[in-house]
Parts: structure tokens; sequence; C-alpha cells
């Protein structure tokens, strides 16, 4: 479909597609993959400063990395933003302000929280260095699922914006990671954020929602050819050629398997992130 080879018409071809497709899913967890066409392009503008309420209807995350102040402790610890399911971080052992290290938000699906987000990569991130940032839903699911961008975007701004003040984020390396409904949040965040996040991974998502394009993330997505909760016909197998052919960097791995991440491919997704 895109045959232009200019990067204005990359980038019209892109707009264009993510604007004019959704798969998506409306109800339940259990519900199957469908594909929408939506009647007119969603976009915004982002060559004018929002306040970070405009912001997060938008689906727009306002933090950035910054220059951190003091020091602050490593391991796992409570974001304190919530008093009803509250986020965590866990930051690695080896962690220096002196070296920035790489970041993942990373987002539970339907029913989970935060201790369920974090844990395809906990166990990992003393090895890989990595910060982890889980926050949890407000409701059961992602606000974009119930509704619209909204209160989840300001939670997770906020959850940055005080992770990024208090410790060295490497810039060029922010991911957004999910399954399952966090991978559908993932997708649609991490493609609307694409000037923030660097990589997305997805793992079994149904749906991406983006409420814009802005960047040009790179793409990890998997799925189980054996999934009865989001099949992946009507999933991914829809999902990734779209993002290629929109123009998108998309490593994509299917495996035999449930709804489910297996160990490989939760090496795979990090040997990736982090070359």
């Amino acid at each position: 479909m895109l045959k232009q080879k200019t990067d204005i018409g990359s980038r019209l071809s892109r707009r264009h597609l993510l604007g004019m497709f959704l798969v998506g899913i409306t109800g339940a967890i259990g519900s199957a993959c469908t594909t929408n066409s939506m009647e007119r392009i969603t976009s915004m503008r982002t060559d004018k400063p929002q306040n970070q309420d405009q912001a997060s209807m938008n689906g727009r995350l306002l933090a950035r990395p910054t220059q951190p102040t003091g020091t602050a402790p490593s391991g796992l610890q409570p974001l304190g933003l919530s008093t009803k399911r509250d986020g965590l971080l866990y930051v690695p052992k080896n962690y220096q302000a002196s070296r920035p290290a790489p970041l993942v938000v990373m987002l539970h699906g339907a029913g989970g929280d935060a201790r369920g987000g974090l844990t395809p990569f906990q166990n990992l991130a003393d090895a890989t260095g990595l910060i982890l940032l889980a926050p949890a839903s407000r409701r059961q699911t992602w606000d974009v699922l119930v509704g619209g961008y909204g209160p989840d975007i300001a939670l997770i701004d906020q959850a940055l914006a005080q992770t990024f003040s208090r410790y060295a984020v490497d810039p060029t390396r922010i991911a957004i990671e999910g399954f399952s409904d966090g991978a559908s949040y993932a997708l649609s965040v991490g493609i609307t954020n694409g000037d923030l996040f660097s990589h997305v991974i997805a793992f079994s998502p149904g749906f991406m929602a983006p409420a814009s394009q802005v960047g040009e993330p790179r793409l990890f997505i998997s799925h189980g050819t054996r999934d009865s909760v989001l099949p992946i016909d009507p999933c991914s197998r829809k999902i990734v050629p779209q993002l290629q052919g929109a123009g998108y960097d998309v490593v994509y791995r299917e495996f035999d398997g449930p709804h489910t991440i297996p160990p490989a491919i939760i090496d795979s997704a990090l040997d990736w992130f982090t070359a």
C-alpha cells in the first residue's frame, strides 16, 4: 500500500492507515477480536502545548527523563500515588545514577494488578539492569477499553514523572510492555507516544486504538497459535500486517501455545530491547 518513498509520504500513509482502521474488543477479556472501520481519521495537534487534562484525554504523556535529584532506593517499592490499586517500581540492585538505565512500563491484563504486571521481567531486571514501572488500572482494565483515554493515562504520567525525578533513565531506551489487555493498551499508548517510547512490547494483544501517531517506536508482538482467549487470526494476524504496511519496524513471534508468555518469548523480547 505504501509506494511513496519520501518521508512526508510515509508519514501521511501511516496516519491515514492507522486512523482509518481499528482492531478491537469491546467486551470482557474472553471476547473475540473484531475489525471495525472508523468513519474519520482520529488525530490531534501536537504542535501546541497541552495541559495535563487535555493531554490525558488525548492519550498523551507529558513526563520526560530529567536529571534526578538526591538519592533513591533500589529494589521493589510502592509508588505511593494511590490508596487503592497502587503501582510498583522495581529498581535493579546495580543501578547507578551516573549510568542512565533503560526503563520498561509494564501493564497487567484485565483483572490484574501491578504485581502481576511486573511478573514477566522482574526476575531478569537485575541481570539486564532494567528499571520496571508497573502502574495499576483504575478499574478492572485500562481506560480506553471502558470509555476512552483519561484516568489511567494521568496516573501513568504521574508515575513516570515521579520515577524520572528520582532515577536516571536513558531516554533512548524506554519501552512500554503489556500482556493481553495490557498488550492492547501498550500498543495504543506506545504509538500515541512514540516520542517518549522507543520500543513497544505486546504479548498477545487483542486490539490497537491509538489516539494519534507520534514518532516511530519499534514494535515486538507475540501470540500463541492456540490462544482461545484472544484468538490469533482476528487479533495479531490482522494487527501485525497493518503495522508493517504502515511502515513500522515490527518483530513478530508466533508460538505453539495458549494465552500466555513462554520463557523463550520473554527472553527474545528482552534481547531485542536491550540489544
